[in-house]
């Protein structure tokens, strides 16, 4: 099956850094589609702030939007009840005994992005991106450039696809990512990122920082507000 050089699909969870992969995709790729998992997460408010990030996105350009495509959510609940995980269940977070962080959902992104694949290839779509990112991150082994590497050889192979997982994030720092997404959309994305995204693993709205929203103690938040610190003493 031929695939579309100018088209992406993006795994968006309506974080930080999915939408500014989003913004990246756009900037690049003339067809543009979403794609998001429900798994049972305990922040599961990320699905509902997607659709309202993907309209500011269109907001901001009018070739964003007309480059936006359609949006698919894929239930996984089954991806919860197999796993052991603080992301999963009412478990504390902090740190496994093997030394991973117990809101490790093993094999999350392999899973993801399979399914990506296998949707990118039925809707003849080139590539997939996705935010993972080994430079500033939680220490989830499925993130890293190797393992993104050895998941884009196999899916080739099983799915005889010439697809390519693109991974915008994976050499750059959360500052970076800050960054990054001023110089793809302005201030008005960065705004964007700040007002409406979701990364807090907790699930917690109700507290506002100026970086965002969220708890400001889990992983997830002090990863975001760091990168906020540097990235605001840096412009």
């Amino acid at each position: 099956m031929n695939l579309d050089p100018s088209s992406a699909l993006v795994l968006f969870s309506g974080g930080q850094d999915s939408t500014t992969c989003l913004a990246w995709a756009l900037s690049r790729y003339r067809r543009v589609e979403t794609i998001g998992f429900a798994y049972g997460q305990r922040h599961a408010v990320e699905m509902e702030v997607r659709e309202p990030v993907r309209r500011g996105l269109g907001a901001l350009s009018a070739d964003w939007a007309a480059r936006l495509g359609p949006d698919r959510v894929v239930p996984l609940d089954v991806l919860g009840e197999v796993s052991v995980s603080a992301l999963t269940a009412d478990l504390p977070l902090g740190t496994r005994p093997d030394g991973l962080p117990s809101t490790f959902v093993p094999g999350r992104n392999l899973v993801f992005l399979t399914f990506a694949a296998i949707v990118a290839n039925q809707r003849r779509l080139k590539h997939v991106v996705a935010g993972v990112c080994e430079t500033d991150f939680s220490g989830y082994p499925d993130c890293r450039d190797d393992t993104v590497k050895a998941l884009q050889v196999a899916l080739n192979l099983g799915l005889e696809a010439r697809l390519a997982l693109q991974t915008p994030l994976m050499w750059i720092d959360k500052a970076e990512t800050w960054a990054l997404a001023r110089t793809l959309g302005g201030d008005g994305l960065v705004d964007l990122i700040v007002e409406r995204t979701h990364t807090c693993y907790l699930g917690d709205r109700s507290r506002r920082h100026d970086w965002g929203v969220g708890c400001g103690a889990c992983d997830a938040c002090r990863l975001r507000a760091a990168g906020w610190q540097r990235y605001r003493a840096g412009t």
